[in-house]
């Protein structure tokens, strides 16, 4: 009866640590305003290349005019200076254009390197999670969406039925992933539990709410003891409302009864890099 009630303590304890479906919508919202704002940098970023391809022809055709006024200079110097004075000008108007041209060139080209750096490091990311993790287990899926690392884990290699204790087995896999996010310190890790809609009622929990968010904390804490960082981690249960397919069979509900560990770049850091160089864009434009 006291081992009962101290689990039940502790229980309490730990639910109260879990974050709030408020805080997780928020963080939702500000990663789908962070997807929105790629998404337009990524349109411009075209019309900014063709442009560049515009502008790039214009180049080409001025430099050739420069190379005839060149040209040009030589012959009018010796027959009127005052002559040759003018056309210098003109041919350094020509080149500051050219520099102009060259400057804004530079700008789309760093705005071009953020978006294929973080691109590249996501790449870099699922290949090493592939190598470690192991991707041949059909119990782990490893992929990418809209920018965001997703790590898939059945319920059947983290937890028996109905419990939210971690077994051997998934923590030796939960140590290959703690490896890999301990290697991306500009990178958070977001633990993401789901159900089935089986009704589920074993105090102290009372529903697939409570069963789903103390899946997600039992993962996190497991995290921690492998040595990532609290700061990085955050634990949000999701219940039985994001199926991934039919309730219907037994194969399905076994489907939807799953683990994702989301590896994601720190919107604020991300955010702020792209808008900087939007507003070099702008200024360079102006």
């Amino acid at each position: 009866m006291k081992k009962l009630i101290l689990l039940s303590i502790s229980a309490m304890f730990l639910l109260g640590s879990c974050v709030s479906k408020k805080e997780y919508t928020a963080l939702e919202a500000k990663q789908k305003e962070t997807q929105d704002l790629l998404n337009t940098a990524t349109v411009k970023l075209n019309t900014c290349l063709e442009e560049r391809a515009s502008a790039t022809a214009r180049a080409n055709s001025l430099e050739d005019r420069i190379e005839d006024l060149r040209r040009s200079n030589e012959n009018l110097i010796q027959s009127n200076k005052d002559l040759t004075i003018l056309t210098s000008k003109g041919a350094s108007n020509v080149e500051k254009t050219l520099e102009s041209m060259k400057e804004k060139d530079l700008k789309i080209s760093r705005l071009q390197d953020a978006i294929t750096k973080k691109d590249s490091v996501m790449l870099a990311l699922v290949t090493s999670l592939k190598k470690e993790v192991g991707i041949n287990d059909p119990d782990i899926e490893v992929n990418v969406e809209k920018g965001v690392v997703f790590i898939s884990i059945a319920d059947k290699l983290l937890f028996k039925s109905g419990s939210y204790v971690v077994n051997d087995r998934a923590k030796e896999v939960l140590g290959k992933v703690a490896k890999v996010v301990n290697s991306k310190p500009d990178f958070e890790c977001m633990v993401e539990a789901h159900t089935d809609p089986v009704p589920y009622n074993k105090p102290p929990l009372i529903d697939n709410w409570d069963l789903s968010v103390k899946r997600a904390t039992s993962v996190v804490r497991v995290l921690e003891d492998l040595g990532v960082n609290s700061g990085k981690l955050i634990a949000a249960g999701r219940s039985q409302y994001v199926p991934i397919a039919s309730n219907d069979t037994a194969e399905g509900k076994a489907a939807n009864r799953r683990t994702r560990i989301v590896i994601l770049p720190k919107i604020d850091e991300f955010y702020d890099m792209i808008e900087k160089e939007m507003k070099n864009l702008e200024t360079a434009g102006n």
